[in-house]
């Protein structure tokens, strides 16, 4: 295995170059956008089988490991500096960006190589539709509890027969 410097797999420093790692070179390790880390940037350490994520949030450094497995797959997203081809993951905050770009067969080529290399499937779309609102009502709230289907309830509409003033109440034959 090879060791790599902190800016191998990306292009040279500069204020025009976009991010573009090279999926053959693995494993890569790279500096990233994060909104919520100080300084706002996050290490990124990415091998095939995990990802390494290194970031200080309010002074407290934390490294997160992940297993590739663990992300949903490859799709695109549109940015502010162009697409985007991003690993993505359940949690937002730990999508990795893999490619910045303008061209988008570019982008979709290098979609499909970072999906076989990866073994993720590639997405077509990184929008999803929110999920339904669930019923507030409760289906269950209008039936009786357990404790009470134990009890028997009354029958108020035939009450019961009441004998007053008579001798016997048995009969005898």
């Amino acid at each position: 295995m090879r060791r790599q410097t902190a800016t191998g797999g990306t292009n040279p420093a500069g204020s025009s170059r976009n991010l573009r790692l090279d999926p053959l070179s693995l494993p890569v390790s790279f500096a990233a956008s994060d909104s919520r880390a100080d300084g706002g940037i996050r290490q990124i350490e990415l091998h095939r089988e995990r990802v390494t994520l290194h970031r200080a949030v309010r002074g407290m450094k934390m490294t997160i490991n992940v297993r590739v497995s663990e992300f949903i797959g490859v799709t695109v997203r549109d940015t502010a500096d162009g697409r985007a081809l991003v690993l993505l993951h359940r949690d937002p905050s730990l999508a990795i960006p893999l490619l910045v770009t303008e061209d988008a067969g570019e982008c979709a080529v290098a979609g499909q190589t970072w999906s076989e290399i990866l073994a993720l499937p590639q997405l077509a779309d990184g929008t999803r539709d929110p999920a339904p609102r669930r019923r507030r009502s409760n289906t269950i709230s209008g039936r009786r509890s357990t404790f009470l289907m134990r009890r028997r309830s009354g029958d108020l509409l035939n009450p019961a027969a009441v004998y007053r003033g008579e001798r016997e109440i048995i009969a005898r034959d």
